[in-house]
């Protein structure tokens, strides 16, 4: 589910609020970094829970009125296929699910039922809920396909929702669209013969990757004297002001991966790096950034000090 461009990005967030130096027990500011990372699955939860609770608010509406004192015909006999929607009662009677929502403590709906409110009634509301009720097909296919699509035209985009994940935790903002996709994928990708592992992918695509966030965090902190001294090689006729701090963590970043990082090809450093930079610092700063990179290439290229192994890592 994470890649590794999220993990720069946890890692720059952490480096940008760190306070220390080099030489403290930087520990702790790890903790956070994991902690921050595994909190993106917890929003994973969250998001496939509320698919649930809306079905479940589906067939409390359904009972109610049937349970009215003047029922109508329709009440007595509803169409019942969005309450029967075979996606739907996967991941309702997902054992690992529930199993994950617990270990999570993922409960919000219970208490912020309004939410679940709102997107049930968006649903009911919308041409695409008509539409799905109309029509006699009752696979599990044409059900996914209906959950998948609303979950990217209904849920994903939901206004109201992402101020509520915001107010719950800011850092949710930066994973959803993460989040987002991942679960898109999964609902489009899921057969009724899909086991019941497969709503609960692993955060990590390997241990790899987890050990790649620890490194590029600690080793980019570590060695904070000796890369600060290689940028400001490179930034002479720069003040430090001038240097937006996101820019200069992303510089951190970068020098580190390209001087300790010999599997990673040197142009998906740049070009990750470049990227990050272009959401979530200044409209110049791609090119701030590409221009210190490659004159650090450069010089190490010369100097024949760019330790990369493997093919294509140029």
């Amino acid at each position: 589910m994470l890649n590794r461009r999220h993990i720069r990005v946890k890692v720059m967030q952490t480096i940008y609020a760190f306070k220390g130096s080099e030489s403290d027990d930087f520990s702790k500011d790890q903790k956070f970094l994991l902690f921050s990372i595994d909190n993106m699955y917890q929003l994973y939860l969250l998001l496939i829970a509320l698919l649930i609770e809306v079905q479940k608010r589906a067939e409390n509406d359904l009972q109610k009125k049937k349970n009215k004192h003047l029922a109508t015909q329709e009440d007595k006999n509803p169409n019942r296929k969005f309450v029967d929607n075979k996606l739907l009662n996967f991941l309702k009677n997902n054992i690992n699910l529930e199993n994950k929502f617990e270990a999570y403590n993922v409960t919000n709906w219970s208490l912020d039922s309004e939410y679940v409110d709102l997107i049930f009634k968006e649903i009911m509301a919308s041409q695409l809920y008509k539409e799905y009720m109309q029509t006699n097909a009752t696979t599990f296919k044409a059900d996914k396909d209906f959950i998948a699509a609303v979950f990217k035209d209904i849920v994903a985009p939901n206004d109201k929702l992402y101020d509520y994940l915001e107010d719950k935790n800011l850092t949710w903002l930066d994973d959803l669209p993460t989040v987002n996709t991942t679960i898109l994928k999964l609902l489009r990708k899921v057969k009724e013969s899909s086991d019941e592992h497969h709503f609960t992918p692993r955060l990590y695509k390997d241990a790899d990757d987890k050990q790649f966030a620890i490194d590029l965090f600690r080793k980019t902190l570590l060695k904070s004297s000796v890369i600060k001294k290689a940028i400001g090689d490179k930034t002479k006729n720069w003040e430090s002001d001038r240097i937006a701090t996101v820019d200069y963590v992303l510089l951190q970043m970068a020098v580190c991966e390209l001087n300790n990082f010999p599997s990673i090809p040197t142009k998906v450093t740049i070009n990750e790096y470049l990227e990050i930079s272009k959401e979530y610092s200044t409209p110049k700063s791609s090119i701030f950034i590409n221009g210190i990179l490659d004159k650090l290439v450069k010089e190490h290229e010369a100097a024949g000090t760019l330790n990369k192994i493997g093919r294509g890592l140029m």
